[in-house]
């Protein structure tokens, strides 16, 4: 705990030793001296030894001092506020720091996100294996869609060139490419198609304004390089297919673990995820199915 003035039988007109005045303040004799060295903060003396000495008073300067740092405004800056200082250029400086906050807090807030997404992704990932399939009640995600790809990509275009276009006006479209970047097909069938060749790219962007809606998903995983899914699209049909479901809307690829997680290509995992439903005529049976056998008991 630092002591009072009156514990060091001082008063104001009294020097402080450079011990004294660090023992004091709390700021070390090293720190002092560089506030010396240039020339924001020189002692108030110097004895015939050349050692600094300070008075009470240069404690409310160096009050000043440590909380523009703690704001963290330039000692350079310091300095110049220090010989026009009034309380219109100090709001002028205040306004100046609070708005490179809002910058350095939103891009905390950005990267926290960004950490976030990749911690669950591959928390899941972990927890699922090579060939699942299965349906499951998905919550509502977020995401950035880009550009539809070119109609030459589906037979001609590498996958490459298709995906760097993609990367490239990525900033014109507002799309972070540091968020986890998936495969967009447009429905099912485009997708069985041609699995390898998304209709166009996005990235999970929690902020974007297209939105995954929750619901429940036929969902497939698989083990492999970049849209190389092997026959999944088709055990995915033939799971739908034996269990009656409808696919409706677009199918996701989203590589729950990637380049980030892994250095080994073959163990990347993508999840494949589309929404279903019963289908109508099996709907209807289960319903006449449930009257008959409610009629019967009520009989």
């Amino acid at each position: 705990m630092r002591k009072g003035m009156e514990g060091y039988g001082m008063n104001e007109s009294a020097l402080f030793s450079i011990k004294d005045f660090s023992d004091f303040t709390g700021v070390t004799q090293s720190t002092l001296r560089y506030y010396d060295e240039i020339g924001l903060l020189p002692p108030a003396s110097r004895r015939e030894n050349n050692y600094r000495y300070y008075t009470p008073f240069q404690i409310i300067k160096l009050s000043y001092i440590n909380v523009l740092i703690d704001l963290g405004v330039p000692l350079s800056v310091i300095k110049d506020m220090d010989i026009k200082r009034t309380p219109e250029s100090i709001i002028e400086l205040l306004t100046q720091q609070e708005s490179k906050l809002d910058q350095k807090l939103n891009e905390i807030r950005l990267s926290y996100s960004i950490i976030h997404t990749y911690r669950r992704n591959i928390q899941q990932g972990l927890t699922v294996h090579d060939g699942l399939i299965r349906v499951e009640d998905m919550p509502a995600f977020n995401f950035v869609l880009g550009h539809p790809n070119n109609t030459d990509f589906k037979n001609h275009a590498t996958f490459y060139k298709e995906f760097i276009r993609f990367c490239q006006a990525a900033d014109e479209q507002n799309i972070n490419l540091s968020y986890p970047v998936g495969a967009y097909h447009n429905d099912m069938p485009t997708f069985l198609e041609v699995p390898n060749r998304p209709d166009r790219w996005y990235s999970l962007d929690p902020f974007g304004k297209n939105i995954c809606p929750a619901d429940t998903y036929l969902v497939a995983y698989k083990r492999g390089y970049y849209c190389e899914l092997g026959d999944i699209p088709e055990k995915m049909a033939d799971y739908a297919k034996e269990h009656n479901l409808n696919c409706k809307g677009p199918v996701y690829v989203l590589y729950l673990l990637d380049e980030i997680s892994t250095n080994e290509p073959t163990q990347y995992l993508s999840r494949i995820c589309v929404s279903v439903s019963k289908k109508h005529a099996q709907k209807k049976r289960d319903y006449e199915n449930s009257y008959k056998s409610y009629n019967f008991i009520k009989w």
